[in-house]
């Protein structure tokens, strides 16, 4: 009787203490230095958004926050190791759009996107429709007409098959009528190359990605977002030329690990508020074609539900596949 007595007791005061510990640890996070997997390879656009909210979130975290890149396959290693982390908080992830939204549709996964820890929306980058130097064309309304004129002679290139060229290309055809040839590269910049060289004509991407190339003569046509951007103030939406449906947008957010604490990934939501509200992490942003932007995490999954719901519409009906 003493005996079961005293192991009843012992099991109430180890289960009280559990929740207590779980509790401490929690008010004394963050312990350590904080690390941020961001998905793409250091240097490229997507690095270079995760770097300028870093050392803000740090600041208010009170801690360095690292990134940290782990790079391949269209983003989803990335993903997954910020998805199965430790969830005690010390490690997040950048989510990227293409992993959460197109290649689910394309392929099978290490994770499930139902699992996928939202924490808050960071920046939102626009699509921009370009052409090479030698397109003569000034205009979106032009180059249309210019494909219509000879449906299957131009060229667009994308950053390889199912990517968000790609698919905001295809988009554009759709939308306008015209058939191009598509050409897949590994990457924005041997698209942009290719685009400068006069081996393709027409590139749909990342803002980012063509904006530092307009000074050898890339012409940007259209953005193909909600609004007109800062950095290209009298460049008109796709919305603005006839062309609601076509809007493509990259946006990026943090995650966390699937079973990190709600209070944590509070803290992380409203550190990320606040560093967006930084006048230099806007202009930061803003230099690099981003648009600073953040939402709840319920915000967050339902935007991503949507895009997903959209691209898969589209993958299916082009017949993309990443072959």
């Amino acid at each position: 009787m003493f005996k079961r007595t005293f192991l009843a007791v012992a099991l109430g005061a180890a289960f009280a203490i559990a929740p207590l510990g779980a509790a401490h640890a929690q008010a004394n996070w963050p312990s350590k230095p904080i690390k941020l997997i961001v998905p793409f390879s250091p240097g490229g656009p997507v690095d270079q958004i995760a770097r300028v909210i870093a050392p803000g979130l740090g600041k208010e975290l009170g801690q360095t926050v690292i990134v940290d890149n782990k790079v391949g396959a269209g983003g989803s290693i990335g993903l997954d190791a910020a998805i199965k982390a430790e969830p005690d908080g010390h490690t997040f992830g950048f989510g990227v759009p293409g992993a959460i939204t197109v290649l689910p549709h394309l392929q099978k996964l290490p994770y499930q996107v139902k699992d996928i820890n939202y924490v808050s929306l960071v920046a939102r980058v626009p699509q921009v429709v370009a052409v090479g130097p030698a397109v003569p064309v000034k205009s979106l309304q032009e180059l249309i007409a210019l494909a219509k004129q000879t449906p299957g002679k131009l060229n667009f290139a994308s950053a390889g098959n199912a990517t968000t060229p790609h698919l905001g290309a295809e988009l554009l055809q759709q939308e306008a009528g015209i058939k191009m040839v598509h050409v897949p590269y590994k990457g924005a910049a041997p698209a942009m190359t290719a685009l400068i060289g006069g081996e393709i004509q027409v590139f749909t991407g990342d803002l980012p990605a063509i904006l530092p190339f307009v000074s050898k003569g890339v012409k940007i046509l259209a953005v193909s977002g909600a609004s007109r951007v800062e950095a290209l103030p009298n460049v008109p939406t796709t919305a603005e030329l006839g062309l609601p449906s076509v809007r493509v947008e990259s946006n990026y957010g943090i995650v966390a690990p699937t079973g990190t604490p709600s209070a944590i990934t509070q803290k992380v939501h409203e550190a990320v508020g606040k560093v967006l509200a930084y006048p230099e992490v806007r202009k930061q942003l803003a230099a690099q074609g981003a648009i600073a932007v953040t939402s709840t995490p319920q915000e967050y999954r339902q935007l991503m539900d949507q895009e997903s719901a959209k691209w898969g519409a589209l993958v299916k009906k082009a017949n993309i596949t990443l072959e």
